[in-house]
């Protein structure tokens, strides 16, 4: 039972959180004088363990961190929650007969340093609390007479045992600077009124509660984000999951008939195949744009073999128009946009497709004829549940790139596609955009920062539960030793 526990608190956060506290009010407790003397001054139990250079540094990170706290943090963090309240303003000055600018708060920079400050403090706060504890260690080796390191010699486990920490701490520096950070601020101005009309410094926004989810989710006070929201997702499950399986299985069709034993010339059509992936996503996505423009090469021959006309008289083109709209009508540039992707994505799984092939055990497919089965048979009840059960996480995390595609939707259709939508055109969504395209032009082009950050959340939501459900329905029903020899 105590081992059951024990495991349980190691796999629950939560837990290990309050045993880290609790473990330092008991080093407390049970220190001497000097560990209880660390809680004001940090180096205190180092100099009494002869570890003077260690404890000159703690206390001078000690001190820099009172004066980052009183000089810097304090002034962010005491304006966070109104976000400032001086507007921005020039001021004539008689004595220098000028207009002059007042000291004013800017908005952004009070909910970025702000942000930051208290992130710094916290990751502080948490060394102080684990000095306290390395400090009762060392009174409790000093007490067993064992031997407490020299400063040189901590500095030579920093290369040697302790190597991994050296090794981690600056990516883990890297991560709380450039992700962690960052991604608290883009959350917290989902909750701000920081948009076009509030855009620091020449203005202040604020916080604004769930006022933007409420926007998100409904068509309060005539908003059509609601409305585009619904339309905008639908398309980008849509678009995540056909883009995801037909370059998966096609992938697999084509790495099968390559490395089937009557295919001639295999290297030649894997090397095809390479070249193809080899040139730049944006150079070949560009390029068929104009391919598929209304006066490109597509729509000339179209219209010389007489395509365009068939299809316009049996009503799947506009009568209206001359061409046709493979990129500028809703149902084309979707239909488009997905074969696009997998003439570009299927040479990648082919590839994956192929190593993995190439392990399936020969002695599979040798019982499989011997029992009197089909290739296709084989192919069904062989190649596709061995294929599932390797690439079961790369398809989870393809479904995730996919909802994040920027480049095959932006590249296609920016510039070339308009939406006949006017509920989508006021939210500035349109017909083909994803959540991600919709966020990019939200804040490039509307510079509304809010409702980018709320959709930006939404976004992070999706791939979360898609991830939660596919994880757990399908990587874990996967039998390993069901391929095992």
């Amino acid at each position: 039972m105590t081992g059951t526990l024990t495991r349980v608190e190691k796999i629950n956060p939560f837990m290990s959180f309050l045993n880290f506290f609790k473990g330092v009010a008991v080093d407390f407790v049970r220190g001497d004088f000097f560990v209880k003397l660390s809680a004001l001054i940090m180096g205190a139990g180092y100099f009494r363990r002869k570890q003077i250079v260690k404890g000159f540094l703690v206390t001078l990170f000690q001190i820099v961190i009172i004066l980052f706290a009183v000089f810097f943090a304090a002034h962010y963090i005491d304006r966070l929650p109104t976000l400032g309240t001086v507007r921005f303003e020039t001021v004539f000055n008689p004595e220098t007969m000028r207009n002059e600018v007042s000291d004013f708060d800017h908005s952004f920079q009070i909910l970025l340093y702000g942000i930051s400050s208290i992130v710094v403090l916290l990751a502080a706060f948490f060394m102080y609390l684990r000095n306290i504890s390395n400090v009762r260690a060392l009174q409790v080796k000093a007490e067993k007479g064992e031997h407490i390191s020299s400063f040189i010699e901590d500095v030579k486990s920093a290369g040697d045992k302790r190597f991994h920490v050296t090794l981690l701490t600056l990516p883990c520096l890297g991560v709380i600077a450039f992700t962690i950070i960052p991604l608290i601020i883009m959350i917290s101005v989902a909750f701000t009124s920081y948009d076009q009309f509030n855009m620091p410094p020449a203005s202040l926004f604020t916080w604004v509660g769930l006022d933007n989810f409420r926007t998100l989710f409904g068509d309060d006070m005539g908003s059509t984000f609601g409305y585009a929201f619904g339309r905008v997702l639908t398309w980008t499950l849509i678009w995540a999951f056909a883009a995801t399986f037909s370059n998966f299985f096609l992938g697999i069709f084509l790495a099968s008939f390559i490395n089937n034993s009557k295919t001639k010339l295999k290297k030649l059509w894997r090397t095809i195949f390479v070249v193809t992936i080899a040139v730049p996503q944006f150079v070949s996505l560009l390029v068929v744009r104009n391919f598929f423009a209304q006066t490109g090469i597509v729509n000339f021959f179209a219209s010389e073999v007489g395509l365009t006309e068939f299809l316009i008289n049996i009503g799947m083109v506009p009568s209206h128009l001359t061409y046709i709209p493979f990129l500028s009508h809703p149902m084309w540039a979707r239909t488009m946009i997905i074969l696009i992707n997998i003439w570009i994505g299927v040479p990648f799984t082919m590839l994956i497709a192929t190593g993995v092939l190439m392990n399936i055990p020969k002695d599979l497919y040798e019982s499989a004829r011997i029992d009197g089965a089909s290739p296709f048979k084989q192919f069904i009840y062989i190649t596709m549940p061995y294929m599932m059960f390797v690439t079961a996480p790369f398809l989870v995390t393809q479904v995730i790139h996919n909802i994040n595609n920027f480049n095959v939707i932006f590249l296609l259709t920016q510039d070339v596609f308009r939406t006949t939508d006017l509920n989508l055109s006021q939210a500035n969504a349109r017909e083909v955009d994803l959540l991600v395209t919709w966020l990019f032009r939200l804040t490039q082009e509307q510079w509304n920062y809010r409702m980018a950050s709320t959709i930006g959340i939404m976004v992070f939501v999706v791939c979360a539960v898609i991830t939660l459900i596919a994880f757990n329905t399908i990587i874990n029903r996967n039998k390993e030793d069901k391929f095992q020899l």
